[in-house]
């Protein structure tokens, strides 16, 4: 990242794109919101779940903490909801029986597609829109976001 080129953003530049950030952050938790409350989740729990799903294998409590930035009482409560929500259990480790590990329950990811088919649905129609050079300059703008946001928020 060192060797890319470095342009300076006039402030005008950085209030809007800092205003369409902000606007676009409270639609995408607005809808996930929406989306766990039809899951019968909090909009927390379903965030968590979704790291979860995103990991290879289970996760100790700890790991969920650290890649949600909640605490550990905080996720011990997370845990415990998506337990009795049918979508998580704890196992112990097989390699150290002294660990708990959280694993997700198989569950009918059919059942929750429709959900998230809109928002793929916006997001093809907007993405039809753009050529294919356009959507290289908004993923690496994207990808450029989240690696410096993860950076900010978790110190890695």
């Amino acid at each position: 990242m060192a060797d890319e080129p470095r342009y300076p953003v006039p402030p005008e530049v950085l209030q809007r794109f800092g205003e369409l950030g902000r606007e676009g952050s409270t639609l995408a938790v607005l809808r996930h919101a929406r989306i766990a409350e039809m899951m019968g989740l909090s909009a927390t729990d379903h965030k968590a779940l979704d790291l979860a799903s995103r990991a290879e294998g289970p996760l100790t409590a700890g790991r969920i903490a650290q890649l949600t930035g909640l605490s550990t009482g905080a996720v011990t409560g997370v845990i415990d909801r998506l337990e009795r929500a049918g979508f998580v259990r704890r196992v112990r480790d097989e390699q150290d029986r002294r660990k708990v590990l959280v694993e997700l329950t198989p569950f009918d990811e059919e059942k929750y597609a429709p959900l998230f088919a809109s928002a793929l649905d916006v997001m093809e129609s907007v993405l039809q829109r753009f050529s294919p050079e356009e959507r290289e300059i908004v993923e690496r703008f994207e990808r450029a976001l989240q690696e410096r946001m993860r950076a900010d928020i978790f110190g890695t």
